[in-house]
């Protein structure tokens, strides 16, 4: 061994730890050195450092600086049996670990995700996210993820955490307590709904999940299809209602075309003749189409229309709109 390998052993007298975006843990660089006694640590905001001796956690140091000696290293202290303080140098595993906040993560299902709706039955969801995590039990975290090694970041453990969420996303949604179009209508208690869900997975490596948000909920193409046909249905109602609401319509459009008088009278036409072969599909029979009348005049067939809108409106019974309707009429020469 030459004089400055033999120096280089002694002077380890300076340990900290400037980490770097993304790190989790690192184990300090002392291949073939050792500590002294009176060396400085260094521990930063949002660190903290242990110390091993033959592999079992001893002493920790939170944020601050300090100088080892006996006073601060107690159970080394008592494991080395340093009664009078320990001679220079000593052999230690030094780790430090980062509890600061890793945030900005996104997370999402890799395959659509079947749960059971109380209104639509069996549906396939897909999801998509942010997390963010933090470090929270350093000796659970130490055994459980760190073990041995060099160096840990926040990519090294992503895909156990991603599939721990979309777990915890299954089970959560999989009850089937809270129809989708609620879920999707109110993402933010979904998302603390979902953060308690994945929190225990977390814990057990010693983690804390700090924020977890729902970005996206989407059904597949062809069931979201199925849903806009559904609403459409339930947006048209009554038919009997759209079909009347549709021949007032074809009035105003025929008014508003060329051909004045004459347009008013093919629209009432057409009007009375889808509202005949309707009440006649209801009773049973086919109603008797009357020959088209000549062009009426124009006043009756404008106080039919006002009518109309107001019996559509609810200002006016149906009764009393076909008893003036059919006065109307019956002075038409």
């Amino acid at each position: 061994m030459g004089i400055l390998d033999f120096l280089s052993k002694q002077f380890v007298d300076v340990i900290d730890w400037v980490e770097q975006p993304g790190d989790l843990g690192m184990r300090y660089p002392m291949k073939d050195r050792e500590v002294q006694n009176g060396a400085q640590l260094t521990v930063r905001a949002g660190q903290i450092a242990f110390f091993y001796n033959e592999g079992v956690m001893a002493d920790a140091f939170r944020p601050g600086l300090y100088t080892l000696e006996t006073a601060n290293l107690p159970l080394l202290t008592s494991l080395r049996n340093w009664d009078k303080g320990f001679a220079s140098p000593f052999k230690t595993d030094v780790y430090f670990y980062s509890q600061k906040e890793q945030a900005g993560l996104k997370w999402g299902t890799a395959q659509p995700i079947t749960v059971r709706d109380r209104e639509y039955g069996a549906l396939r969801i897909r999801a998509f996210g942010s997390y963010s995590f933090r470090v929270e039990d350093v000796p659970t975290f130490a055994v459980k993820m760190m073990g041995t090694l060099e160096k840990l970041r926040v990519e090294d453990i992503e895909p156990q955490l991603r599939g721990a969420i979309a777990t915890a996303i299954a089970s959560a949604l999989g009850g089937g307590d809270t129809a989708f179009i609620d879920l999707a209508a109110d993402q933010a208690k979904l998302s603390e709904k979902l953060l308690a869900a994945v929190q225990p997975a977390f814990a057990q490596w010693g983690l804390a999940c700090t924020s977890f948000y729902v970005e996206s909920l989407s059904l597949p193409e062809e069931v979201q299809a199925m849903l806009d046909k559904a609403s459409s249905m339930r947006v048209v109602g009554n038919l009997d209602q759209f079909v009347r609401f549709q021949s007032a319509e074809a009035i105003e459009t025929a008014a508003a075309q060329s051909g004045g008088v004459a347009g008013i009278g093919a629209g009432a036409a057409a009007g009375m003749a889808i509202g005949q072969s309707m009440a006649g599909g209801i009773g049973g029979a086919a109603a008797p189409q009357p020959a088209a009348p000549a062009a009426p005049p124009e006043d009756a067939f404008a106080q039919i229309e006002k009518l109309h809108k107001l019996m559509t409106a609810g200002a006016i019974t149906q009764a009393e709109f076909d008893a003036k309707k059919a006065e109307l009429l019956g002075n038409i020469r």
